[in-house]
């Protein structure tokens, strides 16, 4: 267990992009950093590059579609951090052409999606609630996005309106659902949950083609990862505001 009390956050899929800008602008406040990654070598490299900007960062083995891997890294933290603060749901994965029309759409693949964007992030969070309920203050962030606001997807006035991904956006709905679930479970224990939305990234899950850079766009995750105890729960949001359901 850590001799201090610094708060630990574990980030999922923090190896790159938003996941490991999201570790880097935490670690700077002092929290330490748990880089949630499949792959050891990317992760234990994140991990070299936070330690040389003077950030604490530990690698956690962690799959989020595998239960053993999950209950794994769950026993990893309670034997050495005793609690988690901070809990980022950040993996997730597309499943390919997202403007693949509805019909044409291959269940696998809706499958694949859902293993780590929903299963994946309901798993996790229900193996880490325990040691969030040992924190202070615990704060669970979902990375979700605008297209999976059913409200957003029906505005033929949004940028986006002409997607149509059955498979992404649909998850992202799920998420964004579950995220209220948990909200409503967690309150009366202070935990606060809610969903965040860091917008098009320049980042290789769109081929950078996105307009804001991953620091940018890990500020909203940040800033619900810290909320004070007047802070929302049960909220969606991007870095100018709520966003509709």
């Amino acid at each position: 267990m850590t001799k201090d009390n610094r708060k630990v956050a574990l980030i999922t899929g923090a190896n790159k992009s938003i996941g490991f800008e999201v570790a880097r602008q935490l670690g700077e406040q002092g929290i330490h950093v748990l880089i949630g990654a499949r792959d050891e070598g990317r992760g234990k490299a994140a991990v070299e590059q936070l330690t040389s900007q003077n950030i604490l960062a530990t690698y956690l083995s962690l799959d989020v579609t595998d239960g053993t891997s999950i209950k794994k890294a769950a026993a990893q933290i309670s034997k050495e951090f005793g609690k988690l603060d901070i809990l980022v749901n950040n993996a997730g994965i597309s499943g390919g052409n997202i403007r693949t029309p509805p019909s044409q759409t291959d269940i696998d693949v809706v499958r694949q999606v859902y293993e780590t964007n929903v299963f994946g992030v309901t798993s996790v969070t229900i193996a880490m609630i325990p040691l969030l309920r040992l924190a202070d203050q615990a704060r669970i962030v979902n990375v979700s996005s605008s297209l999976g606001s059913l409200n957003m997807a029906l505005d033929p006035n949004d940028m986006f309106y002409g997607i149509n991904s059955l498979q992404y956006q649909s998850s992202k709905a799920a998420l964004n659902a579950i995220t209220i679930e948990f909200a409503k479970e967690l309150e009366g224990e202070g935990i606060k949950v809610n969903a965040a939305c860091p917008g098009f990234v320049d980042t290789d899950f769109n081929g950078h083609r996105g307009t804001k850079s991953a620091k940018q766009a890990a500020t909203i995750i940040v800033k619900l990862s810290t909320l004070g105890a007047d802070g929302p729960t049960a909220s969606f949001r991007d870095e100018d505001g709520e966003l509709p359901w």
